[in-house]
This record gives C-alpha cells, structure tokens and sequence, in this order.
C-alpha cells in the first residue's frame, strides 16, 4: 500500500469537507513509538461525515467491505491504494477525541492523533467485538499502558465500562 498516497487523498478529503479526523491503529501506535507491520491505515472521524465519506471512497474505486453506525471498512481493487477503516464518532466522545489529538508527522503532512488513552479505549472496543484480536490488542494496550504520563485509572475505566476488567488484570500481571 502507498500509505502516503492514500493518507493525502483521505486527509484531504476531510479537510475539504471540513470533518475531524485522527489517524489511529498501527500509524497511531507508530506517533507513541510503536511500529509494528500493518497493510491498511485506519481513521477516526465526526459520525456525520460518515454517508459523504463513504460516496468519496466509491468515488475513488473503493468497496465497502463492511458499513454500520460505528465501523466502516473499504478495499481498493489496487494494491497501491489497500484497504482503510474508519471509526465514527459522535457527541461528547467525538469532541473529547478530536480535543485531545496532538499532531505529527506521518508520510510528510502533520496529522491528528489521538491521546493514548484513546487509542487505548479503542483497542478495548476492539476487543470487546472481535474477541480474536484479543491478544495483539491487549499488547498495544500493555505498551500504551508504560508511556509516560498515561492515565491509567482512564484506561481501566474503559475496561471496567466493556466488561473487560479481567483483560485490564491481565496486562497489568505481566512481567
């Protein structure tokens, strides 16, 4: 995947449309110092750009694999151009996300990304619906957990309120 051709299409996109957005998942993790190997990129977004959103991405080739009020997930039949994902927000989360992001450098723009606690609390949802992911989740959660200044009594509560608590015991047992 072109990850800076993609990242440019989609980041401009958002900002012609005049939507938040945050670069989350693996490229998220990477702003912590995190870098694992991933082949699509992932986004956070305002819930209401979701219905031009999706028109953009069948603009430019893509198809929707998977569509609901929360998730999105799209492929692209060329290879250069992969697969994105895309988170929706609303409310009160939206505006605490998009508040809290802190901009770097990613394949040579200035990008949002979330806190790590966020960050954190979506890898907990991720969990929480594809218990699969379970083990890599909880390990970028365990690295999240050692930066600096995290809050951790804010990533608890995320386990506690998904019922995962347990999970929560489990990373913090860890050597």
């Amino acid at each position: 995947m072109d990850f800076a051709r993609v990242l440019g299409r989609v980041a401009d996109f958002f900002a012609r449309e005049e939507y938040e957005y945050a670069v989350i998942g693996a490229f998220g993790l990477h702003a912590y110092g995190l870098t694992r190997a991933t082949s699509d990129l992932d986004f956070a977004t305002q819930a209401e750009a979701q219905p031009k959103l999706l028109a953009f991405l069948v603009s430019e080739g893509y198809e929707t694999i998977n569509v609901s009020p929360g998730y999105s997930n799209h492929v692209h039949p060329d290879p250069a151009l992969g697969r994105v994902d895309f988170v929706y927000v609303a409310g009160a989360t939206s505006r605490r996300l998009f508040e809290g992001c802190k901009r770097i450098a990613l394949a040579g723009r200035m990008v949002p990304v979330p806190r790590p606690e966020h960050l954190a609390a979506m890898k907990v949802q991720a969990m929480k619906n594809d218990p699969e992911r379970t083990l890599q989740e909880m390990a970028d959660v365990r690295f999240l957990l050692g930066l600096p200044g995290v809050d951790e009594a804010e990533i608890r509560g995320y386990f506690e309120k998904s019922g995962l608590t347990e999970r929560y015991e489990d990373i913090k047992r860890l050597p």
